[in-house]
């Protein structure tokens, strides 16, 4: 797994102690996390996908944004989810997820972004 730059400690030991399978990558200066075989809640067409987060340069305090799926989610009930958009990352279509929340930098890190990651995608699939 790549290494192209760190992320801070606490979030490196959370995703290892969570035995996910991640990396960091540098595509035209933009520093994104890849968090790979991330698990789906069932509902969506696949069980996994990569996960990719996209980290700014002042990420601690910065804040993350959305989320960025590969392959791209549909739902298996064929029922549409709103706000998708493709975006490219080395070659690949991944679908960008735009929900967005108020970043709070004394209270959100990665592990929070994660818990909105899961929220919006165990919501996407309670709608009618």
């Amino acid at each position: 797994m790549r290494r192209d730059f760190r992320l801070p400690e606490e979030d490196e030991a959370f995703l290892n102690a969570l035995g996910l399978r991640w990396e960091t990558i540098k595509v035209a200066g933009v520093g994104w996390l890849l968090i790979h075989e991330y698990s789906l809640p069932s509902g969506y067409c696949c069980q996994t996908a990569t996960l990719a987060i996209r980290i700014e340069a002042a990420y601690p305090p910065g804040k993350l944004d959305m989320g960025y799926f590969f392959p791209p989610l549909a739902r298996a009930d064929g029922k549409p989810i709103n706000g998708l958009t493709p975006f490219q990352i080395e070659g690949k279509t991944f679908q960008q997820w735009s929900r967005h929340y108020d970043w709070l930098p004394e209270e959100h890190s990665l592990v929070t972004h994660l818990g909105c990651v899961e929220h919006w995608l165990n919501s996407e699939l309670q709608k009618r």
